[in-house]
């Protein structure tokens, strides 16, 4: 080898060197990468649950708060349990539930012997404190603290919701990646509805672990911490002493109750009934008493209000009366008389004019203005005439809101059923029905189904003679109090302001002196109102009944749906005016308070007792 090839083979040897060196230096000195997964083994990633909104009525009285609770996971792999009876003394279980939230945890599609899984959920700081100590004798144990809903009062369960562990569904439908397994998300109500505002943002926190587990503080001195963000409280729209006296009359009865402020279309009152304890379905008893609130045979969980179909019965005269209006085939002083061979109706002075057939409710009258609507001689066949007909009538009385989801703040809202010509052809086929298939249209029986917010929300428009705001539940969101635009929107009806006033008349005459004159108060408080019976063919006749009051200027609208109630009169419309006098601060007629509160019409069913 000469000299040459020995200098080459030495410059290769040190360059080589000089590589290894320099890569050395990076790799050691100014690559920190290596370091950073080196010290993350050592560094637990803490998660912090930020503070879920809190809830408000409208007169500032707290409806919805928070209360801490703890939850104990577990990392299978770190845990190791040499004694376990020792282990279920400190901890207060028995071996056997040992064993079996083990095999719970195992089972779960999550499972994973490398990441925390829940071990104990839903401690209160009472229960925590009491095994806090113990956990550093655990490898492999730690606490994770959350916030579960609380509520000063028992009221207004169906509207307020409640929060449940998030379910592997919703998780894998999620576009945005914000829940993981185990975090808690509003399941129904406003809690799922405004879920967004409620929730916040979480944080994370970094810190330092040494072999034994033991926290040795922040990790960077917190340089990559971020702070959680509570959620936005909400000011609702709902007056809570009116809500607690509305459930109090509703007490032993099936039903709802919808209070609607008509000039804003803020819900007052939302009453479903029977309904249950919202406490129940907070904590770590939730899914016992969700399994025995589900079995109750009077179904509390179901939001009647929202999503209890009816045939609005002889409510729905109004409706009629003003289409008939708008189309000009009745006037006001349109008159009929009260003929039974017709379809049935109670005795009532007779004939009767506009007013006057919504005073006595009248059967005949509204056949008859149903017929003039439907049948306007547009068409010399009998059935095309009646079809053109229909098609006139139906989208006056869509735009009063019916036949369409109501855009209330709340899921699982029901549109019932204003039938259309298909609706028809489909049973019948095309031109082969008419008139006489359809007539009990017109009294509000057949094929139309309402739901109770529909009717509140007919009420109010009624009383701003002609337009409606979409009833709403919160007034507002947030620090700086923001609302949603869609509820400031005006929705004008096809009718024309002018075709209210007898019809507004007739409604005070209803209470004055026709078919609710019994509840009729001594006081200056003017309650135009409309009974209706509805008729159920699984049983007793449904009591039913729309107001709103003063007569001018209107401060509430309401509507009362007694399921199984009888006469509109009977039940109903007591209720109406008791609630009515509550809210315009006017002392209840006492007899018939006490009438309604003890009126028990659940007996024979049987319930969940709270």
């Amino acid at each position: 080898m000469n000299s040459i090839q020995r200098k080459v083979i030495q410059f290769v040897f040190i360059f080589v060197g000089l590589i290894y060196i320099g890569r050395l230096f990076v790799l050691q000195i100014l690559d920190s990468r290596y370091k950073i997964e080196a010290e993350i083994n050592a560094v637990e990633k803490i998660i912090e649950y930020p503070n879920r909104g809190l809830i408000y009525d409208r007169k500032g009285k707290l409806l919805v708060f928070n209360t801490p609770v703890f939850d104990i996971t577990v990392i299978l792999r770190e845990f190791k349990l040499t004694d376990t009876l020792e282990f279920c003394n400190k901890f207060g279980i028995t071996p056997d539930s040992l064993k079996g939230i083990v095999a719970d945890i195992r089972k779960d599609r999550g499972y994973s012997r490398n990441k925390p899984m829940p071990l104990f959920k839903q401690l209160s700081t009472e229960d925590f404190g009491k095994i806090q100590n113990f956990l550093s004798d655990y490898h492999g144990l730690y606490v994770q603290a959350r916030t579960v809903r609380s509520y000063p009062h028992k009221s207004l369960a169906n509207a307020l919701g409640y929060i449940g562990e998030i379910s592997r569904t919703t998780l894998e439908k999620q576009t945005n990646n914000y829940y993981r397994q185990g975090d808690y998300i509003g399941l129904s109500g406003l809690e799922q509805y405004y879920e967004e505002v409620l929730r916040g943002q979480r944080g994370v926190r970094f810190v330092m672990k040494d072999v034994k587990g033991v926290q040795k503080g922040r990790y960077r001195a917190g340089e990559y911490d971020t702070t959680s963000v509570a959620g936005e409280n909400l000011v609702s729209t709902i007056d809570l002493e009116l809500q607690q006296y509305g459930e109090l009359l509703m007490q032993g009865k099936i039903g709802s109750i919808v209070a609607i402020e008509p000039s804003t279309g803020e819900i007052l009152a939302f009453v479903s009934a029977p309904s249950y304890d919202p406490a129940l379905l907070s904590g770590r008893l939730y899914s016992k008493n969700y399994g025995r609130i589900l079995m109750d045979p009077l179904k509390p969980l179901f939001n009647r209000p929202l999503m209890a179909q009816y045939p609005p019965g002889s409510i729905f005269k109004l409706a009629q009366a003003l289409t008939g209006l708008q189309l000009g085939v009745i006037t006001e002083r349109t008159q009929f008389s009260c003929d039974k061979s017709l379809v049935n109706c109670h005795s009532h002075p007779s004939p009767t004019d506009l007013r006057s057939s919504i005073q006595w409710s009248c059967n005949p009258y509204y056949f008859l203005t149903f017929k003039k609507i439907i049948n306007q001689d547009l068409s010399t066949n009998k059935y095309k005439d009646t079809e053109m007909g229909f098609d006139m009538w139906r989208p006056h009385i869509l735009s009063m809101g019916f036949g369409s989801k109501i855009d209330v703040d709340l899921p699982n809202v029901k549109a019932g059923n204003i039938p259309s010509n298909q609706y028809y052809d489909k049973i019948y086929g095309d031109m082969r029905w008419k008139f006489s298939t359809i007539y009990s249209l017109g009294i509000g029986q057949g094929e139309i189904s309402i739901i109770p917010i529909q009717m509140a929300n007919f009420a109010a428009m009624i009383a701003n003679r002609g337009y409606y705001f979409s009833p709403h539940l919160i007034r507002n969101m947030g620090k700086d109090k923001r609302i949603l635009e869609k509820y400031t929107v005006r929705h004008q009806t096809t009718i024309h302001p002018k075709y209210f006033k007898p019809i507004v008349d007739g409604m005070e005459q209803v209470v004055l002196a026709g078919t609710a004159a019994w509840t009729r108060s001594k006081d200056s408080v003017i309650i135009c109102g409309k009974t209706g019976t509805a008729e159920n063919p699984h049983g007793d006749d449904h009591s039913v009944f729309i107001a709103f009051a003063p007569k001018d200027n209107p401060k509430i609208a309401i509507a009362v749906f007694v399921e199984n109630a009888g006469f509109g009169a009977m039940t109903a419309a007591p209720i109406a005016n008791l609630l009515i006098h509550k809210y315009l601060k006017r002392k209840p007629n006492q007899y018939m308070e006490d009438y309604i509160i003890n009126k028990d019409l659940t007996d024979k069913y049987g319930s969940y007792k709270k």
